[in-house]
């Protein structure tokens, strides 16, 4: 039997058991199964259009028309370690984008030959260090949390790739081998200065379209009721707030989920950030037709043809991963309510920060919702140490991209990596906690 024909039956193996044990006549495995169906559609609707599927794009292009030679100049194991890591680290605070960008980005880079370290300083910064995200956890948690989440973001980014990089470094040397054997694929007629502004363009591209709304707003109840919140999730039928304030009936930080049909009118609040969201489809725009124009006058039928196929791999291998990844976190966050995490994570100690580690490594967090939920947290006990333990961990890492690494890089990597992730989060936790 072939290995594929062997994680074929692991999955039909492991459908089948949970179909046949799983509990359904207990209501909370119920609800828990419609909160994940909820997660899911809160996925589809807020992030595969306008984030997955312009950043698989972007893979599919790595992977056709940048070089070999020129990502290992940059990005090999023979590159300058100041550049390559530096570039690696701090990118993420250019691209603006989430975990669900940057995995796409990651496979691309790493398969044409970016050396082990930087691709993973890549991965675990990127979403770590957005600016968006960096500037509301200092405006929500306060100015020292904030701080402490980027410093701690791009040094931990720089040290796990090191690290990375030794552990693996006789895997590093036969891949870098394997591939400098491979044959040389024809240079293109673009210059230089063409190939950069067309993934640029699509760089932009994806930065509009997923463009975040901090989510601060006004809400209007048709009842006459008023009051502010957070808005987390939007699903075909209902949006989920944290209130700001009391209302209600319902305590400040308090998280409601609200049919829209009894909603009038959600404003949301007026900022430079907002008047961006309020027109990223129309500068999402603009960079998709440059994209095209791009696409037909400087790429060659074979280079288009290559692309697609190329955008297509990475679809079907990434895209099932992340779903099934984002339908398993619904269940299981469902069943694991925020009161009782706070329980766990009420001091600084170790078990706490590890536990904090460990979670933010599992759960899936896309970019700003952790501030809100993070909150609710804290406001229920959670220490502040397990607070940063737990946003260093949670962006870079989810159930649902560690099965999409895994089959990048495969189980062993992935499991050094997220035990990395999960050292230096925890230790970072204890070290702030105590100091906080």
């Amino acid at each position: 039997m072939h290995r594929r024909d062997i994680k074929i039956l692991s999955w039909l193996v492991g459908i089948f058991l949970i179909a046949w044990f799983l509990p359904l006549s207990n209501p909370k495995v119920r609800d828990a199964i419609i909160e994940a169906f909820k997660m899911l559609q809160w996925y589809v609707r807020n992030h595969t259009l306008a984030c997955v599927v312009p950043a698989l794009f972007i893979a599919g292009a790595i992977s056709t028309l940048l070089s070999q030679q020129a990502v290992l100049r940059h990005l090999g194991p023979k590159a300058s370690k100041v550049e390559a890591y530096s570039t690696a680290s701090v990118s993420g605070t250019i691209l603006a984008v989430c975990s669900c960008s940057v995995l796409p980005m990651f496979a691309g880079i790493y398969q044409v030959g970016a050396g082990l370290g930087p691709a993973t300083a890549f991965l675990y910064s990127g979403p770590a260090i957005n600016i968006l995200a960096l500037l509301l956890t200092a405006r929500v948690l306060g100015m020292d949390l904030g701080l402490a989440r980027g410093v701690g973001a791009i040094v931990f980014g720089v040290v796990i790739g090191i690290l990375m990089a030794l552990i693996f470094r006789k895997d590093e040397a036969r891949r870098q081998r394997s591939m400098a054997e491979a044959p040389e694929v024809e240079t293109p007629t673009r210059r230089r200065w063409q190939t950069i502004l067309f993934f640029v363009a699509m760089l932009a591209f994806l930065i509009f379209s997923d463009w975040y709304n901090p989510g601060n707003v006004d809400v209007t109840m048709k009842n006459g009721e008023t009051f502010a919140a957070v808005q987390l999730k939007e699903t075909r039928g209902a949006l989920l707030f944290q209130l700001s304030e009391p209302a209600m009936g319902k305590e400040a930080e308090t998280q409601v989920e609200i049919p829209k049909d009894e909603i009038a009118h959600v404003e949301s609040a007026q900022n430079w950030v907002m008047t961006i969201y309020h027109y990223r489809w129309w500068l999402a725009a603009v960079m998709g037709v440059a994209t095209l124009f791009m696409t037909f006058r400087w790429l060659s039928v074979d280079e288009r043809h290559r692309w697609m196929e190329n955008t297509w791999d990475f679809t079907r291998l990434l895209v099932p991963l992340l779903f099934g990844g984002v339908f398993v976190v619904g269940f299981l966050g469902a069943l694991l309510p925020d009161e009782q995490v706070a329980r766990l994570v009420g001091d600084n100690s170790l078990f706490s920060n590890l536990v904090a580690s460990i979670v933010g490594c599992l759960f899936y967090f896309a970019t700003l919702t952790e501030i809100p939920i993070l909150q609710s947290l804290m406001q229920h006990g959670m220490h502040r140490g397990p607070a940063l333990a737990l946003l260093l961990a949670g962006p870079a890492l989810s159930l649902p991209s560690l099965m999409v690494i895994k089959s990048i890089i495969g189980l062993k990597k992935t499991a050094v990596f997220t035990g990395l992730v999960i050292v230096f989060a925890t230790l970072a936790g204890m070290i702030y906690g105590g100091m906080a």
